[in-house]
């Protein structure tokens, strides 16, 4: 099965190949669950063995879950004429250049086992012996790494002789000098394989007292349950959610008492709605990751955390148990993928649910995922704002190939705008190079020299910075270049082939080009781009958000339509903040100062409306979907984004859009890490001309404290006339 890796996963696999090539054995991929782990293993060995050839993959996973058998059925599925193994495999064959073999840990540790035993046959560590006078070489990767990280798990390590250990986990634990790969969550959730949040204990009563947590919990799931699956039906989305129960380890009568009450609501294992999967007891588990699975609840204990894939898992229900944290987050893995592997840019199909009344496990996740794990209740839109309308617009573009003319250009003209490049390419290398850019024909690294008292950061930074210079090896850093433009090419959404045929024409002597700003050897260009990676990322990402090379604000191909306030709001909060106070001024009921996810110029903004007498009300847009209020604008290369702007008030009976971001620091210096903020305020700006409204660009002065906005032209130095104090202009 062809597969389309997403971005994340792609920069996941260079960063692999990158470790193989760094002096440390021991490689930490820390990746979420729902992220794709073994897709990124799987393409990142198969990268691998292209160019090494004379490798075996030894890939071992926990005793629990047939893990191995699945990890290899998705590398035969994911990698075309994988050569993969199981150690039964292995025992008949043995170890051949290019497999990837998939072995239970369990059967290699535990006393008794067979694999180890001396018999008549070669045995496994004469297989791994032969294979290494054969000169194959062993990489051995520890998946679910937090759970085998023992002394006798290391003893079969050593056997493979590897310099190279690749652990994965959600949670790994901690190893000195290991070399680190994280997939940061927030990509994953940018990319719609995981869920956006994690609601806890929706609409709980503030104080609660129950007789029974069975009846109290499981009624609130299938409450839960129905209003999922209704809303998947209305998506035509053939989906049936699904309700996992956990159990504590030894709770044999808290079993008989779940079924009896799932029983009671017409839910049993007779019509095939409850699954059951203990290590005793297994019942309708076939096809139960089906999408439109037969089965809405499923009763687990600890073991079925470990490499279970059931994407349509919507709603977990934990009873009270003393487990460890980091099984715990293991666990809420299991209910956070996304079931097409998309958003439905919809709040309740795009959040998964946790219904507990154990305190301590509820700390422990929100601790874990932050602002990921929040308290949530619904909110109503207050009747006098239910016939307020805005016009929002829509894209209508089909799914968009960069145009990499476009991009060459636009690279070009940024070059030549911002460092002020002729026609002369001998003049613009000197030009660049006196703006930082390194032209050194060696490949250079950096690193520190001197000694410390403390491992601070300030310590650190004073110690002497020592410049490495390595000679350019064509062959070595031929591979180095192709992930360095490979990774150029991810912050424009282009392939290998089309982002280097951008950069030669930019760079390279020899191709003609009308927007050349170099004329580099290609040895000269190897080491360019290697040492100026950084620099060239960050000036493509200004390129793209540049107000200056922006053609027109006129967007073809959007749809435009009034849009209403939902009349109903899941709203999510901190409910450990000290301070539960309602915003009054806000469009919906019950809407608190603890409203989460908030930056910090969002809450001080909503202070400033809840105190200002001019302000009528209040609306807090969302960030994405179609039920949220946006703007459609083009970037420099002609992609089509959505911009919704933070919040729509109302001053004095006057519709204003006002956008937050990051503030300035006393000395005047910018926190906002937006780029595209100068093109968002041009954006808006032609909207409220478009439709004679107000607004601006609101950020917090830290020198005076005060928040100020920007109406009339936008400027990144709170110096500027262009800012003015917001109580002055509201």
């Amino acid at each position: 099965m062809a597969i389309q890796l997403k971005n994340f996963q792609l920069k996941a696999v260079d960063s692999l190949m990158d470790a193989m090539h760094n002096d440390k054995r021991e490689i930490i991929l820390k990746s979420c669950t729902g992220s794709g782990k073994t897709i990124i293993l799987t393409h990142f060995i198969n990268t691998y063995m292209r160019s090494f050839g004379n490798t075996v993959f030894v890939w071992l996973t926990p005793g629990k879950g047939n893990l191995e058998e699945q990890s290899k059925e998705k590398m035969d599925q994911y990698i075309y004429g994988a050569s993969t193994k199981l150690l039964c495999d292995v025992m008949t064959s043995g170890f051949n250049a290019g497999d990837s073999c998939f072995i239970n840990w369990e059967k290699l540790t535990k006393k008794g086992n067979t694999a180890l035993r001396d018999s008549e046959r070669t045995n496994f560590l004469e297989h791994i012996e032969k294979a290494l006078d054969s000169g194959i070489t062993f990489k051995v990767i520890v998946d679910e790494s937090h759970q085998n990280d023992t002394i006798k798990a290391d003893e079969i390590i050593e056997y493979f002789k590897t310099d190279k250990i690749v652990r994965c986990s959600a949670t790994p634990k901690p190893y000195r000098n290991a070399f680190t790969v994280e997939v940061p969550e927030e990509d994953v959730i940018a990319e719609g394989l995981i869920k956006k949040l994690l609601i806890i204990n929706e609409n709980f009563e503030q104080n609660i007292t129950v007789d029974d947590q069975i009846t109290y919990l499981i009624d609130k799931a299938l409450d839960k349950q129905r209003e999922l699956h209704s809303a998947f039906l209305r998506l035509k989305a053939n989906i049936n959610p699904l309700i996992v129960v956990q159990l504590p380890n030894k709770s044999d009568a808290l079993l008989e008492s779940v079924e009896r009450y799932f029983n009671s609501k017409g839910i049993s294992y007779e019509n095939n709605q409850l699954a059951v999967w203990l290590s005793d007891k297994k019942q309708n588990l076939e096809n139960i990751v089906q999408p439109n699975a037969t089965p809405i609840a499923v009763i687990i204990k600890q073991a079925v955390a470990t490499g279970w894939d059931c994407p349509r898992a919507h709603i977990l229900v934990k009873l009270r148990d003393n487990m460890s944290e980091t099984f715990e987050i293991q666990t809420i893995g299991r209910i956070r993928r996304m079931p097409e592997a998309k958003h439905y840019e919809n709040d309740l199909l795009d959040s998964c649910y946790l219904y507990t009344l154990d305190g301590a496990f509820t700390e422990s996740v929100k601790q874990s995922l932050g602002k990921g794990a929040l308290d949530a209740r619904k909110l109503l839109l207050k009747p006098e704002h239910r016939a307020f309308t805005i016009i929002t617009e829509y894209k209508t573009d089909v799914p968009f190939p960069r145009d990499a003319a476009l991009t060459l250009r636009v690279f070009s003209e940024h070059f030549k705008t911002k460092y002020s490049l002729t026609g002369k390419l001998l003049e613009n290398k000197t030009k660049l190079q006196a703006c930082g850019f390194n032209f050194s024909q060696d490949i250079v690294d950096y690193t520190k020299s001197g000694s410390v008292s403390k491992l601070e950061k300030e310590q650190i930074d004073d110690l002497n910075a020592i410049s490495i210079h390595e000679e350019l090896n064509t062959t070595k850093h031929g591979r180095d270049y192709h992930h360095c433009v490979s990774e150029i090419g991810l912050k424009v959404t282009l392939d290998y082939s089309r982002i280097n045929t951008v950069v030669r024409k930019l760079f390279l002597k020899d191709l003609r080009s009308d927007y050349k700003v170099l004329g580099l050897e290609i040895r000269e260009l190897y080491s360019f781009v290697i040492n100026n990676k950084e620099r060239l990322i960050a000036e493509i990402r200004e390129a793209m958000s540049s107000t200056m090379l922006q053609q027109s604000l006129k967007v073809n191909n959007i749809t435009e339509k009034p849009l209403s306030f939902p009349l109903e709001y899941l709203f999510t909060y901190d409910g450990t903040a000290k301070v539960q106070t309602e915003l009054t001024k806000n469009v919906y009921k019950g809407y608190l100062v603890s409203a989460e996810k908030r930056s910090a110029s969002e809450k001080l903004f909503e202070k400033f409306c809840e105190s200002s007498k001019n302000v009528d009300w209040f609306y807090k847009n969302g960030d994405k979907g179609a039920e949220y209020f946006s703007i459609v604008y083009e970037d420099n290369l002609g992609k089509q984004k959505s911009f919704y702007p933070d919040y729509i008030i109302s001053i004095n009976g006057k519709i204003w859009i006002i956008e937050t971001k990051g503030g300035f620091t006393k000395s005047g210096e910018s926190e906002d890490i937006d780029k595209y903020t100068g093109k968002k305020f041009e954006v808006l700006k032609h909207y409220l001309n478009k439709y004679d409204l107000k607004g601006g660009i609101v950020r917090q002065d830290k020198q005076s404290f005060e928040l100020c906005i920007c109406t009339d032209t936008y400027s990144d130095d709170i110096k500027s006339d262009a800012w003015k104090v917001l109580s002055e202009i509201l």
